[in-house]
């Protein structure tokens, strides 16, 4: 009897593990804005080295015209280099990446990547309709859906496309998939379905 109480939780535990390792297929993982982190910190060493960037700027505009500038010529340099910085700004504030990581099978995935650049965000930042248009249209041409195989090891989903590998890592509770685009910028992802 106790053998027989013995083999039913090993095989309950072997169970247990087994269906701990649920299969990914229809699960759906989505961010709005992977570099809203990235760029909120570019966004905060641009606004920290304004002023380093004036100063910078006026003594380019001093060696070029071989003295020291006018109120009026440090003012307009000044403004020049607002301008560019409230350029950046608004670039930075209007441009979004989405990433959709969809599991269509038990060896593919479909990864979505959607670049959106608000165009008002555009347009106050003074860029012209004709270089807005290009934007958009070079935007458009650039693929969204890339297809690939992935296989599962422990909590690493290794995507492969030819002799490219990707590695996500899914979290333990299976909630979120985390990956980096770069060195610098690393992402969650959260399991909508």
């Amino acid at each position: 009897m106790k053998r027989l109480f013995i083999t039913f939780l090993l095989a309950a535990g072997f169970f247990a593990i087994a269906s701990a390792q649920k299969s990914l297929v229809g699960r759906v993982y989505h961010h709005p804005n992977i570099m809203a982190e990235e760029m909120n910190k570019k966004q905060k060493e641009i606004d920290s080295k304004l002023d380093e960037t004036i100063k910078e700027e006026v003594a380019k505009a001093e060696k070029k015209k071989g003295r020291a500038l006018t109120a009026e010529e440090q003012a307009q340099v000044k403004q020049k280099a607002k301008e560019a910085h409230e350029m950046a700004e608004a670039l930075i504030k209007g441009t979004k990446t989405a990433v959709t990581v969809t599991f269509k099978s038990d060896k593919e995935v479909s990864m979505q990547m959607k670049l959106q650049m608000d165009d008002e965000a555009l347009k106050n930042a003074g860029i012209s309709w004709a270089k807005r248009k290009a934007i958009k249209a070079a935007i458009a041409l650039m693929p969204t859906t890339q297809k690939m195989q992935y296989i599962v090891k422990d909590n690493l989903v290794i995507c492969i496309d030819g002799k490219d590998r990707d590695t996500l890592t899914l979290s333990e509770d299976g909630k979120y998939l985390y990956g980096e685009m770069d060195e610098k910028t690393k992402f969650k992802l959260t399991r909508k379905q």
